[in-house]
Formats: C-alpha cells, sequence, structure tokens
C-alpha cells in the first residue's frame, strides 16, 4: 500500500473526528437551547398565572432531548458511514495491488 492510499485512510479518520465533533457541538447547543426553553416554559406559566413544575419541564424537555438525541445520532452515523466507506475503499486498494 502506496502512501496515497495511506493518507486516504488517515483523511478518513479525520474527517469522522470532525463529524463527531460537529455533532458534539451541536449537543452543547442544544443543552444551551434547553437552557433558554426552561426560562421561557416558567416565564410561559408565570404569564399564564399557573405553576411551573419539574414534572411539566421534564415533559417538555423529554421531547426536545428526543429531537437531540436524533441529531446527535444521524451525525454519529453519518462518521460511521464516511469511515467505513474509506476504510473499504482502503481495503480494496490493498487486495488489488497485493493480489
Amino acid at each position: 500500500m502506496n502512501n496515497t492510499d495511506y493518507n486516504k485512510a488517515e483523511n478518513a479518520v479525520d474527517n469522522t473526528k470532525n463529524s463527531l465533533k460537529d455533532a458534539a457541538d451541536n449537543v452543547k447547543w442544544k443543552v444551551e437551547d434547553l437552557a433558554d426553553r426552561a426560562k421561557d416554559y416558567i416565564n410561559e406559566r408565570r404569564n399564564n398565572d399557573e405553576e411551573a413544575t419539574q414534572e411539566g419541564w421534564f415533559e417538555r424537555a423529554k421531547a426536545n432531548a428526543a429531537d437531540a438525541w436524533e441529531d446527535v445520532k444521524q451525525g454519529a452515523s453519518d462518521a460511521w458511514e464516511k469511515t467505513k466507506d474509506a476504510a473499504e475503499d482502503v481495503k480494496a486498494e490493498w487486495n488489488k495491488k497485493t493480489n
């Protein structure tokens, strides 16, 4: 296997790392978004003369967390596929050169 093939494999790993970093950054934004939504929930309840409860907030947060998990899962899945595809390419090149 020549340096180009190794470079392709290293680039695939770097791309995966970057995809996972992006997914982590998205989670960070989701957490900040949840904090803002918690404030919104409390203000909404106050404006309607209703009590803001932990259970009510958890129900709302659970729905938002499910959305965030789907985003993270999609990002991790994309990273997996990119790495798997690149690994298959390198493997095919290796087999071609050794056969």
